[in-house]
């Protein structure tokens, strides 16, 4: 039985509470990392990049195998996205990361939901607290848009396709 992403997340739920912000007046402790701090990524710095996979290469299976295998990520080119819409992509996440945390905290991810605001899922695994927000879309964004701009969340109804 294949299951979803979704269906793996909801099965897995990881609630990491977003009441205890910092102040940001100080960095405080819990978010200082230190070398010993970052077990599972102690290899060494490296002159190697992060690959850059052409989508019209024939062996493009291939390279993108090899690079979730040896590097867990990778930038593609030639995917056929149109520039107008990845500018409006980029806008859109700029946009969303300036509003201020209370109106970001009204498209939070649930205990036991999948997309919204909040922190990585992957904080938990970590004795020292991440610097970072994000945000999570599976599917449609409709939603999440219509809590955070009520105004004008069909001006970007397009992206949600």
């Amino acid at each position: 039985m294949s299951s979803t992403l979704s269906d793996v997340f909801r099965s897995h739920p990881i609630h990491i509470p977003l009441s205890n912000l910092p102040d940001f007046k100080a960095l405080p402790d819990s978010y200082t990392w230190t070398p010993k701090d970052d077990l599972l990524f102690s290899a060494s710095a490296s002159d190697e990049t992060l690959p850059l996979i052409d989508l019209s290469d024939p062996h493009v299976t291939t390279l993108v195998g090899h690079a979730c295998t040896t590097w867990g990520a990778l930038q593609i080119s030639n995917h056929g996205v149109p520039s107008r819409l990845l500018d409006d992509i980029e806008f859109l996440t700029g946009s969303l990361f300036r509003l201020n945390v209370q109106r970001k905290l009204k498209a939070a991810r649930s205990e036991n939901g999948v997309s919204g605001y909040g922190v990585a899922r992957i904080a938990s695994f970590f004795n020292k607290k991440m610097w970072s927000e994000g945000f999570t879309v599976i599917g449609s964004p409709l939603q999440d848009f219509r809590k955070l701009w009520p105004s004008h969340h069909l001006k970007y109804w397009y992206l949600s396709l």
